[in-house]
C-alpha cells in the first residue's frame, strides 16, 4: 500500500522554481545549473521529466548550513 502524504507538505508554494531560488541566493540561474550538474554543492532538487524544483525547506537548509561568522 502506497504511503499518504499530507497534503499541505506538497503545497505548490513550497516547490520552487530556479529562477526563484537563484533570486533568493543571488546567484546566476546558470549556476545553479552547475551545482546540480556536478553534484559538487549539496542542494536537494526535484526532477519531473525536464521541470526542475526545490523544495523551499531545503534552499532554507541550504542556507542555514552555510551561515558563517553567525551564532545559529
Amino acid at each position: 500500500m502506497a504511503k499518504q502524504t499530507d497534503s499541505a507538505s506538497l503545497a505548490p508554494s513550497d516547490n520552487l522554481a530556479p529562477r526563484a531560488v537563484a533570486e533568493l541566493l543571488n546567484v546566476p540561474e546558470g549556476t545553479l545549473a552547475a551545482w546540480r550538474s556536478s553534484g559538487r554543492v549539496p542542494l536537494p532538487y526535484l526532477k519531473f521529466g525536464g521541470i526542475i524544483r526545490y523544495r523551499r525547506a531545503d534552499v532554507e537548509a541550504f542556507v542555514q548550513a552555510n551561515l558563517r561568522g553567525a551564532c545559529r
